[in-house]
């Protein structure tokens, strides 16, 4: 088990890029051989490329639900008139 925490850590930095330089080349030099971990370095690069993609989605939709309350609701309309004020000067 401790193995595969170690190999994930070093996944993990290798993908963060918070390697040094000589540990970078002799990570890179091990995913050469062993096929399998460069398998887990690309499942693990995906899964990244995911939480990003979901958190940015979130995001999203958190904005999108404050602009529907804000720019929807009477009792936000004077706010809602200084914000459209400031475009029409």
């Amino acid at each position: 088990m401790r193995t595969s925490l170690n190999e994930i850590k070093a996944i993990e930095e290798y993908l963060l890029q918070e390697q040094q330089p000589e540990d970078l080349l002799l990570f890179e030099a091990h995913m050469m051989l062993d096929e399998a971990l460069k398998e887990k370095v690309q499942r693990q690069q995906r899964i990244y490329q995911l939480v990003r993609a979901y958190g940015r989605q979130q995001l999203r939709a958190e904005i999108e639900a404050a602009h529907q309350q804000l720019f929807t609701q009477a009792r936000h309309r004077s706010f809602r008139q200084k914000v459209l004020r400031l475009f029409t000067k």
